[in-house]
């Protein structure tokens, strides 16, 4: 877990990775629990653990260990239930968390959850949606009709991020990755009006623009989205949250086959990402980030054998107090084999 705990974190949102089952005094206690991930070895239904939102998902094996996330808010909290969904809200932020079971096609059942998720949250008036995780069983294996499961995942996303287009004109961060048990997992974060700037990477294609050879639909998500602080009356202090990242310029997988090679051209994206000049380019003020500067870390590796590789990379690239995790699960293109996500504050 990172020492990392600026004071600036208690304006806005912020994490902490811990070890599943750790002791209450290894988790920091400031501000309130606004939601939690688990990553273990058996998905469950969400549901409210203690009066709080709990997403259990498989993505844990003995070549990893079960963490847990916890989002918290220096606001007092309101949680409850909306149909299968857990949610909670401090009237500047709402965390929203779904299962949806094994389906042999996942078109119209995420079409389905993704339109009540995003009218659940425009109708209590969290219109800027922040950060977006989707945890797909099966990834790039194929749906009763043959279709790899991502591709039938995004054209449902796609659906109803179109049927919702006047009110989410614009796209937020997100992460699509595998997970070890059939289903998919659904959570995400939004906020009142006017404090997420959604940034592109320019060393990549967006991914809204991919060309049809990766499927029906592109996948709906921006590369990262920079979340203000609350009352700040500037755009220069807040968290940067990075979308799963990998080893793609414009539209292509690079370094095929080597997953070292993959690894670096994965962190030199997340450079190009979060530095000055690309924020700067979205106008948004400041120094920007350095790749250094990036903290709850999730790291995910397809092959097992390739763990101590990628971990010596990324420990020796980022700083020691850095609070990294690692999966080992499938990424969205089979020819992936890494992909990183993080927050720099």
């Amino acid at each position: 877990m990172s020492n990392r705990q600026p004071e600036a974190r208690l304006q806005g949102l912020w994490s902490d990775l811990v070890p599943v089952g750790a002791p209450e005094g290894l988790v920091a206690s400031r501000g309130t629990v606004l939601g939690r991930i688990r990553f273990t070895d058996a998905p469950a239904e969400a549901t409210l653990d203690d009066a709080t939102p709990l997403l259990t998902t498989h993505m844990a094996n003995e070549h990893v260990r079960p963490v847990e996330e916890i989002w918290r808010t220096a606001l007092p909290v309101r949680t409850g239930v909306a149909g299968d969904a857990v949610f909670a809200e401090d009237g500047e932020h709402v965390f929203y968390a779904v299962r949806l079971g094994p389906q042999p096609v996942y078109r119209s059942p995420v079409r389905e959850l993704y339109e009540n998720a995003l009218r659940f949250t425009w109708e209590r008036g969290y219109t800027d949606l922040v950060r977006m995780w989707n945890l797909i069983g099966g990834i790039t294996s194929p749906n009763a009709d043959g279709l790899e499961i991502y591709r039938d995942f995004c054209i449902g996303r796609a659906e109803a991020f179109a049927a919702f287009a006047d009110r989410f004109p614009q796209l937020p961060a997100a992460t699509g990755i595998g997970t070890l048990s059939p289903g998919v997992d659904v959570c995400f974060l939004a906020t009142k009006p006017g404090r997420a700037v959604h940034l592109e990477n320019p060393r990549q294609t967006p991914a809204y623009k991919y060309p049809s050879q990766y499927g029906p639909k592109s996948p709906s998500f921006a590369r990262a989205t920079f979340l203000k602080d609350v009352g700040a009356p500037g755009s220069g202090t807040g968290s940067l949250f990075v979308s799963g990242t990998a080893s793609i310029l414009g539209d292509d997988t690079v370094h095929v086959d080597n997953v070292a090679l993959q690894t670096e051209e994965t962190l030199r994206n997340i450079e190009a990402l979060v530095g000055g000049d690309n924020l700067r380019a979205h106008g948004l003020d400041g120094a920007g980030y350095d790749v250094k500067d990036l903290d709850q870390v999730k790291v995910y590796v397809r092959d097992a054998e390739h763990l101590p590789v990628v971990r010596n990379i990324c420990e020796s690239t980022l700083p020691a107090d850095t609070d990294i995790s690692y999966f080992n699960v499938a990424v969205c293109r089979p020819d992936l084999l890494v992909e990183i996500e993080g927050v720099c504050r």
